[in-house]
């Protein structure tokens, strides 16, 4: 007990390692244990605010406009993941090549790109936030009520972006402990200020589903500082300085290589999950729409844990591809797959035999918790493709081969995924039944077909 104590106070320390060294087991699970932690408390910000405004009186409007708000936001958290992949890839190439400070350059130009991006995106949010509503299938009421969420919660995507792209920097350095406490700190904070803030005390007035947005938004921006102490004073690996925020146009150009094809990657899949919300509202309804965005909300609680930890290839990946390390890399994904698989296999258990439980926690109407619970039970289904999916992924991405995986999910969910889900619930009438089922199946061929890919080893030949 007491040798996996010290590991697993290693592993949360932040504790500077060379990952191209030590055990391939010791390697991925050093950096997925902090990895796992900081996604798992990114889920859980959108599992506060869907408890507190669940149970809102106007339940109903309020978790329906968090559900599609997360949706349209999901497109800002592409660009912001697209980025950060960039950051990740370029950091580990360097510190695999034992070159910190071309690390820490390379983290400051992402920075700089990614601000501008995402900045001029926010603004368009801000503007139009209830017309965004009304376009992903919300009633005008509906829209009129959750508007103010909306327009704050995108108006705070800056925010969102350095959140994402920061860890990413620091992940690719093989610092996940940092990002881990950012979120840490980041979740203690929303979930102190989200009832104040919602319901109300003392001086400070109810506010309902708006105050659920300025506490996200408030803990967000704490975490944010914290990353920036790590990342601009502290005595850490990657330090950015002033004069790296100078434009340096050869090391854009690699950014712009690497992040536009990861932004489509991840902007295919957000905007198929877009048109499937969209889907399941105007086929299903009001219940319909709120009891899906329910599921999905506890789905993205275990999968993006699933996620963190096959984030770990990413790093591994690149860092050995910087020693020059080929074989080892390919040994580190293989290993986080066999890891991932085993979370994921636990985590279709709990959804087969609590699913109405778990419904159950975040909303009191009959017909919303059964929809849930449906949708759930069906997407369990695909929960050990969707972990070997995920390290596929990540795998390319910390090569910095972002091509493969965004083809991968442009034929994957854009050609089969939409046109099955719309079928089987419009054709077939199956209605939201429809959409739940396509989910599972896409992500199964999307698995397979990145698994194919990858053991052919074209990634191996990617220059960063």
């Amino acid at each position: 007990m007491s040798k996996y104590f010290n590991f697993l106070k290693k592993a949360l320390s932040g504790e500077e390692v060379d990952y191209t060294k030590v055990t391939i087991r010791s390697a991925v699970l050093l950096l997925a244990i902090p990895m796992m932690l900081e996604m798992a408390m990114e889920s859980v910000f959108a599992l506060v605010d869907l408890y507190f405004v669940g149970h809102l009186k106007e339940s109903g409007f309020a978790i329906q406009t968090v559900g599609l708000t997360e949706s349209v936001l999901s497109v800002m958290y592409s660009i912001a993941i697209g980025m950060s992949m960039a950051a990740t890839a370029m950091v580990a190439r360097r510190i695999g090549e034992k070159n910190p400070e071309q690390a820490s350059r390379s983290a400051a130009q992402v920075l700089l790109v990614s601000f501008a991006v995402t900045f001029i995106l926010s603004l368009f949010g801000v503007m139009y936030a209830e017309e965004i509503l009304i376009l992903m299938g919300s009633k005008p009421e509906a829209a009129a009520y959750g508007k103010d969420f909306t327009r704050i919660m995108m108006g705070s995507s800056v925010i969102i972006m350095l959140l994402f792209l920061i860890n990413g920097i620091f992940r690719g350095a093989g610092n996940a402990a940092i990002a881990m406490k950012s979120l840490w700190i980041a979740n203690i904070a929303n979930i102190i200020l989200c009832p104040l803030l919602i319901k109300g005390f003392g001086p400070v007035p109810a506010m309902g589903l708006t105050g659920a947005a300025l506490a996200t938004t408030i803990g967000r921006s704490i975490g944010v500082i914290y990353q920036l102490y790590h990342l601009l004073i502290a005595d850490t690996q990657i330090r950015i300085h002033s004069k790296y925020f100078k434009p340096d146009f050869n090391i854009i150009t690699s950014v712009i290589k690497i992040a536009t094809p990861g932004i489509f990657q991840f902007v295919i899949a957000s905007c198929s999950w877009i048109f499937l919300a969209q889907l399941v509202a105007t086929t299903g309804g009001e219940n319909a729409s709120a009891g899906y965005q329910t599921a999905l909300r506890l789905m993205m609680f275990f999968m993006l844990p699933a996620w963190g930890l096959s984030s770990a290839a990413s790093t591994l990946v690149g860092q050995n591809m910087g020693a020059n390390e080929m074989l080892r890399a390919e040994q580190s994904v293989m290993k986080t797959v066999k890891y991932n698989v085993i979370f994921m296999v636990t985590v279709s258990v709990v959804f087969f035999f609590m699913g109405d439980f778990l419904a159950g926690f975040f909303t009191s109407e009959t017909e919303i918790r059964s929809i849930a619970t449906n949708a759930l039970h069906i997407m369990a289904v695909g929960f050990i493709f969707y972990g070997i999916g995920m390290v596929m992924i990540n795998a390319f991405n910390g090569a910095g081969d972002t091509w493969t995986p965004t083809w991968v999910n442009l034929c994957g969910f854009w050609l089969f995924q939409i046109p099955l889900a719309y079928l089987l619930s419009k054709h077939f009438e199956l209605g939201p039944k429809g959409v739940f089922i396509s989910i599972p199946v896409a992500e199964a061929l999307i698995t397979i077909v990145a698994f194919i890919l990858f053991k052919k080893g074209k990634w191996k030949m990617v220059k960063v």
